[in-house]
């Protein structure tokens, strides 16, 4: 600045406005809210491309082997919403954008995930988006790994990447006999549609979640989702270990699938008030409910302990169910929730296993919610219950 105000004649007022272009824009507004406009505006343009399906107009924002990746996802929405822009160089830029979708027929609110785009300039001065990929610590979308392949059920979608069209089409067999066996069991107020996952692989499954893979060896699926979402909350994602899918039998297939898909039907029912004992316990009583399997064939692990003098002395415990842990543990935690659940419908009827579930859920809050709905709907009370189920495990189990 001291140089600057020491300096006389032409060439100083032509360094003064040349740092005035560079550091305000038109309308005096910085230069980087210039190339945000400028970036949304293309951003604008590919979204438009992409529900048009003009791939020659997606094109023409960059990057259009993305469009190839993506193009088969049957979409009702598609927008983004630029959130920063940092400077990458004269011709270069650093993108934060927020990109929201919806699936047809499956979404009733847009997806929203966050993302990083990187734009290059021309000789022209015309911006083009050179790559987009999840932001720091987001999880992937199935079209980053591969080109999608969708395959459609009666009652689900199937996007897979990197696996065959028979493949895939096993999973809709099964998810169209998962959604009509939950809504016997717990009835149709829900969507009766399922979208399902399939990456290729393991760590696929680990990268669409955000988590590193060895959470989830050995863990055929999980379902993503908002707990206590209401009818605007978008549709859950079963996703699939194709890895751990691959060693079950036809009938541990459709168990998962089952289990997966009960989630997906008692989401708004369930939140920070529902126990995971009873949330999984549930969606197992659901997925082995006409399955003929008996205790000691579906509580295998459960059933040794008891006979080893390890009844469990309470149910399991939320942290029971942690993926990264004890293998044994986990098994006994699903197993204990289920026989928990199976004690329910046997002894009370499926019903009142029912409204336990949704009093539960309507507490809200943890503290005194399993209390209360065993109070109001049940007629116990835990200290009870759990004695009962403690007796229930020796008699099944023993």
């Amino acid at each position: 600045m001291a140089g600057r105000g020491r300096a006389r004649g032409s060439g100083a007022v032509g360094l003064a406005v040349l740092l005035l272009v560079l550091l305000v824009g038109c309308g005096g507004r910085p230069a980087t809210d210039g190339v945000r406009a400028e970036v949304q505006r293309v951003l604008d343009r590919r979204a438009a491309a992409v529900l048009a399906h003009d791939a020659t107009a997606y094109a023409a924002t960059g990057d259009p082997a993305a469009y190839t990746r993506m193009r088969a996802v049957p979409l009702a929405a598609w927008s983004y919403r630029v959130t920063a822009v940092r400077s990458g160089g004269s011709a270069a830029v650093a993108a934060d954008a927020e990109l929201s979708y919806r699936i047809e027929g499956h979404d009733r609110a847009p997806v929203t995930v966050a993302r990083t785009l990187r734009l290059t300039r021309d000789g022209a001065e015309r911006w083009a988006v050179a790559s987009e990929k999840p932001a720091r610590e987001a999880g992937q979308q199935l079209w980053d790994q591969g080109t999608v392949t969708v395959v459609r059920g009666t009652h689900s979608l199937v996007l897979g990447v990197g696996q065959s069209g028979a493949l895939l089409r096993s999973f809709t067999g099964l998810a169209d006999r998962a959604v009509p066996a939950v809504s016997q069991a717990w009835g149709t107020d829900w969507a009766r549609q399922v979208v399902v996952l399939v990456p290729k692989s393991l760590d696929g499954m680990a990268a669409l979640l955000g988590s590193p893979a060895s959470s989830y060896r050995g863990i055929a699926a999980v379902t993503t989702g908002e707990t206590g979402g209401g009818p605007d909350a978008p549709a859950d994602r079963v996703i699939v270990n194709p890895d751990a899918y691959a060693v079950l039998g036809p009938v541990g297939q459709q168990v998962v699938l089952t289990h997966e898909t009960t989630h997906v039907a008692t989401r708004s029912d369930t939140n920070a008030a529902t126990p995971l004992w009873l949330s999984e316990g549930y969606a197992d009583w659901v997925g082995y409910r006409g399955t003929g399997r008996t205790p000691d064939e579906a509580a295998p692990e459960l059933q040794q302990a008891v006979r080893e003098g390890q009844t469990p002395g309470e149910l399991p415990s939320d942290g029971d169910f942690g993926f990264a842990g004890d293998a044994a543990r986990l098994a006994r935690a699903y197993e204990g929730g289920w026989t928990a659940c199976r004690m329910i419908a046997e002894r009370w009827g499926e019903e009142k296993l029912d409204a336990f579930y949704r009093a539960v859920g309507e507490h809200g809050k943890r503290p005194g919610a399993v209390e209360g709905a065993m109070e109001s709907v049940l007629g116990t009370a835990l200290e009870d219950f759990t004695a009962e189920w403690q007796q229930y495990l020796h008699d099944e189990l023993g």
